[in-house]
């Protein structure tokens, strides 16, 4: 048990008016124990008390989990876990129960009176998780160096004919070639007017002359994302397409001059959403700026219009802003920073200018 970030849980619990609380997101338990395993249907959790008790809640045919806690609790899967949780909680006080905790367990908590009250707690370990310590933040940094070189990889696999499923197919083995263990989200693969569609999935689609060629690319690697997109123009572009892409290259460049500590993340939306509509282009950047990262591809606490928090340093989040028109033409530019005490650092250093490919 991590006892610094366990202590950082447990004051942002008390803020919340909890003492107590059942944690089962898989990250969010590897977070403070340095144990994961994917639970899949079975139930995994661990319950954190303002006493300084911990208990783990385990399946025995889960990896050993000695070494994560001093007090676990295993069952078989015939076993009922819930009167092992049971057993543990106060339940003359409400318990914070995060966002991955399924009906199917908290409903027989709640009947069986684990608590005096059921409160969403996930703030408690979103917040401590939002502060990127100096060994997460190189962590970060060195998922981000290796998605740079893959980027190298993805633009060298284009020529005539490919597909954006080949080219997607082949990603994975060149992020472990690279020292990576997985992709940390499925990868985007996106050719011509593919690209106007912000979550497009690759499929046959041949590349031709004209296109653009968007790549959205994440590895995960020693447990942590990265993510990243470039846009590309396979063949000279048209004045129209050259108008787009230097548009969305300035909201991204605009938004990340003016990251530091106390600057809302909802101004930072605004610098970059600012140029897109200022260039008559605002109705067609359809999604929020940027999200929080680290552990997980997309954690909580957004880069949008309505999230008015100040930024804090060792706060890692995507910079994103595109420009989608449906049937034309779709460009997305995307780094992660990392706020630091007088700014940001960008974690990405692939160049940004526009590129054409053949």
């Amino acid at each position: 048990m991590d006892e610094t970030r366990r202590a950082r849980i447990i004051e942002n619990l008390c803020d919340m008016g909890l003492s107590q609380a059942l944690i089962s997101d898989p990250m969010s338990i590897y977070y403070l124990t340095g144990y994961y395993t994917e639970p899949y249907e079975r139930f995994l959790a661990l319950y954190l008390n303002a006493n300084g008790s911990s208990t783990l809640f385990a399946n025995r045919l889960f990896p050993d989990a000695t070494a994560a806690c001093s007090d676990i609790r295993t069952f078989d899967d015939t076993d009922d876990p819930m009167p092992l949780v049971v057993e543990v909680t106060d339940h003359n006080a409400p318990l914070g129960v995060d966002k991955k905790l399924t009906a199917r367990w908290l409903v027989p908590l709640q009947e069986a009176g684990a608590a005096s009250a059921f409160k969403l707690g996930s703030a408690a370990v979103d917040g401590a998780r939002s502060v990127k310590t100096p060994e997460e933040q190189e962590l970060m940094r060195a998922a981000s160096r290796t998605n740079d070189k893959a980027m190298e990889w993805l633009v060298a696999q284009v020529h005539d004919g490919v597909t954006e499923q080949e080219i997607a197919g082949g990603l994975l083995g060149a992020y472990r070639s690279l020292g990576a263990q997985d992709h940390s989200f499925a990868p985007i693969v996106s050719f011509g007017a593919n690209a106007a569609d912000p979550h497009h999935s690759p499929d046959g689609t041949t590349l031709a002359k004209g296109d653009v060629v968007l790549f959205d690319v994440g590895c995960r690697q020693d447990m942590y994302c990265s993510d990243m997109t470039r846009s590309f123009f396979y063949g000279e572009p048209t004045e129209h397409q050259r108008a787009v892409y230097e548009c969305v290259r300035r909201a991204n460049e605009s938004a990340e001059a003016i990251v530091r500590p106390g600057v809302t993340f909802a101004k930072i939306d605004r610098a970059a959403r600012s140029v897109i509509e200022d260039a008559g282009w605002g109705p067609y950047f359809t999604h929020r700026l940027g999200h929080q990262i680290g552990l997980e591809d997309h954690e909580p606490g957004d880069v949008s219009s309505t999230h008015d928090e100040p930024v804090r340093p060792g706060q890692c989040f995507s910079i994103e802003p595109g420009i989608y028109l449906p049937d034309d033409v779709g460009v997305r530019i995307e780094d992660l920073v990392i706020v630091t005490e007088d700014g940001c650092e960008v974690l990405n250093s692939y160049p940004k200018g526009l590129t054409v490919l053949a």
